[in-house]
């Protein structure tokens, strides 16, 4: 671990209220705030800037939480991030993902739940196209025409931006907590 989550007898003020966009006032402590978040209170500026435009895309995303977070454990998977994967996955499972699925999602293929759902080949063609992109913008910063024109099949310009920004924003996050050394937290 390169970066520890900050000890508790440094936490302050500064540092609890750069985590406000993100976490209740009770979790704004070393130990609710979990791994991720006490290691980023070290830098309480950039945490209370980055933050809240996480959380927007956490919370507040037009993508469906089921694609948001088909592109998320792809990401996760692509970075080999332990961290995100971890906490995506349940996350992806509230958001009605099946463990087929979600395994699926990380080897970059739709598992078809579209289909199993009754809502055909459309479905499991976005989803495709999502776990494309997620590999398209990893590997090339950019999206085919072909996955562009499909996503905008199925998305709004307003869901593919959201899509793009939340590939862009989880990478980023991947990489930081694979520098810093993050590591899950043990299940209690």
């Amino acid at each position: 671990m390169r970066l520890p989550p900050l000890p508790e007898d440094q936490w302050d003020e500064r540092t609890r209220a750069a985590l406000a966009a993100l976490l209740p006032p009770d979790r704004r402590n070393p130990r609710g705030a979990g791994n991720a978040m006490a290691t980023l209170a070290r830098h309480p500026d950039l945490t209370e800037t980055f933050l809240p435009f996480n959380t927007r895309l956490l919370l507040h995303n037009t993508l469906p939480p089921r694609l948001r977070e088909l592109a998320i454990l792809r990401v996760a998977r692509r970075c080999a991030c332990a961290y995100e994967w971890t906490h995506h996955v349940k996350i992806a499972a509230r958001a009605g993902l099946s463990e087929a699925e979600i395994e699926a999602a990380g080897q970059g293929k739709a598992a078809g739940q579209g289909k199993a759902a009754g809502q055909g080949k459309a479905a499991g063609e976005l989803d495709s196209a999502v776990l494309s992109a997620v590999d398209e913008l990893g590997d090339t910063c950019n999206l085919s025409d072909r996955t562009w024109a499909t996503l905008g099949e199925h998305l709004d310009e307003r869901q593919l931006m959201d899509l793009v920004f939340t590939i862009g924003a989880y990478s980023m996050l991947a990489m930081a907590f694979n520098t810093f050394g993050v590591e899950p937290e043990q299940e209690r």
